[in-house]
């Protein structure tokens, strides 16, 4: 029995056809691809989660100015028998800021990468910002009650209100508020950020 042998032209022959069929398969697949029409196509709009909106409501009162004062507050009860005089020094800290918790519903909207925030006026966090402790008897001659005692405080507390509830501090405030939520916003992708605050 003769041993079967494949000649070279026969070894030509076959490689010609192989490479035939791989011809024809690739012009066949690229023909199926183009028909699909496969394209890549980029999203570019980000998306608020409502657990990133609650996240930052959250943060609840957010403090973006502080206003330390000093002031005293001086009595005089004239009388039969002479001047009764209390004057006390009242320290405060007066936090002015965002109330997160009162954004109205919508207050965030976004579209593609643009975010608009309508954020609740700038005001004061806290109205019980005179530290008592601190509070000092500078002089004090003749009997005074309680009630005299709050009266002053709540002069006290005018006071200070005037000094730190300026139009100038308010507007630093919310100056210092817009750059924190813009760069806030752009951290979490957004490219243009409009911030309004309610009056």
């Amino acid at each position: 029995m003769k041993a079967f042998t494949i000649t070279g032209t026969v070894k030509k022959i076959l490689f010609a056809v192989a490479l035939a069929a791989l011809a024809a398969v690739a012009f066949f697949l690229t023909r199926a691809v183009k028909s699909t029409g496969v394209a890549v196509v980029s999203d570019n709009r980000i998306d608020i989660t409502p657990q990133q909106i609650e996240s930052i409501k959250a943060i609840g009162e957010w403090e973006f100015m502080s206003v330390t004062d000093e002031e005293m507050v001086d009595t005089l009860r004239r009388g039969i028998f002479g001047t009764d005089r209390l004057v006390r020094i009242y320290y405060g800290t007066m936090r002015l800021g965002l109330n997160m918790h009162r954004v109205e519903p919508g207050w965030i909207k976004v579209s593609g990468d643009t975010v608009v925030l309508t954020l609740p006026p700038i005001g004061l966090l806290d109205n019980d910002f005179i530290d008592e402790a601190r509070t000092r008897a500078f002089h004090e001659s003749g009997r005074w009650t309680a009630a005299d005692r709050e009266d002053m405080y709540m002069r006290a507390h005018r006071m200070m209100l005037r000094k730190g509830l300026t139009a100038e501090n308010l507007r630093m405030a919310q100056d210092n508020a817009d750059a924190q939520m813009r760069r806030m916003m752009r951290a979490m992708g957004f490219n243009t950020v409009i911030v309004r605050f309610g009056k």
